[in-house]
């Protein structure tokens, strides 16, 4: 069975004094859940003093993003290399860069062959817009994006993936837990296709927008949903600890 995945997505938020106050809430709370992988994204200024405190911490570490080229004049950038010395996962494709960066399907794909080559471990996140959902091309958006973003990536070992509709990301509505475990179906069953059954089964998919305490167990309940990327639930430790909790629980009663 896939162990279950809660990755928290600071975003732009937090100082680094404020990183640790909220790293040193959540560490002994998120130390005494087991059987599920937690991931925390702090923004690249807190990396270095976040990876200090996790030290023998059964929670890891992950950055929000990375640029394509190994080092070079990119003013302003972070290459895969200078994160491969501070955490093992890292979060490509998120649609708010998507869409306030510009970054398109060509440009994540560089990203992810340049996380997989530096031994990171890909968040890949995938998702329509509210448009496209409305006029039923979720299928098609979804699955392009996966397609393009994975072209010439001969080994997705390590790649976790996330749906993550663009319509509820920070809008505080959710998909409803059948929705998301359609789409994240499909976008095993497109995994599958290239890749082999054997490594779509192997594979994370989590479910990505407007994820709370009060929602968790909506989504974790499905059978194709390994776990979440948690936005502005993962700034605030009581709720964030609340999620983990209830996917450890639920993760319990599946493997009864």
């Amino acid at each position: 069975m896939r162990i279950p995945l809660i990755a928290g997505n600071w975003k732009m938020n937090t100082t680094v004094s404020e990183a640790v106050t909220l790293v040193n809430e959540l560490r002994p709370g998120l130390d005494t859940i087991q059987n599920v992988d937690k991931v925390i994204c702090p923004p690249f200024v807190s990396l270095a003093k976040v990876k200090e405190l996790l030290q023998k911490s059964t929670t890891r570490l992950g950055a929000q993003n990375l640029y394509f080229e190994e080092k070079g004049a990119y003013t302003g950038e972070v290459s895969s290399l200078m994160l491969a010395e501070l955490c093992e996962f890292v979060i490509i494709g998120h649609s708010e860069r998507r869409q306030y960066f510009n970054e398109t399907d060509p440009i994540i794909n560089k990203k992810v062959k340049a996380a997989l080559k530096a031994g990171l471990k890909p968040i890949l996140c995938v998702g329509e817009k509210l448009t496209e959902n409305e006029a039923g091309r979720t299928e098609s958006i979804v699955t392009g994006q996966l397609e393009l973003a994975l072209a010439g990536v001969d080994n997705i070992d390590g790649l976790t993936a996330a749906y993550e509709p663009i319509w509820a990301i920070g809008t505080g509505k959710a998909a409803s837990g059948k929705q998301a475990n359609d789409v994240i179906a499909l976008i095993r069953w497109v995994i599958g296709r290239l890749y082999g059954e054997k490594t779509a089964q192997a594979t994370r998919i989590l479910y990505g927008g407007s994820v709370t305490a009060t929602n968790t167990a909506e989504f974790l309940n499905q059978p194709e949903i390994d776990g979440a990327l948690v936005g502005g639930a993962s700034l605030k430790a009581d709720q964030f600890l609340s999620i983990v909790r209830q996917t450890a629980e639920i993760r319990d009663l599946f493997t009864r």
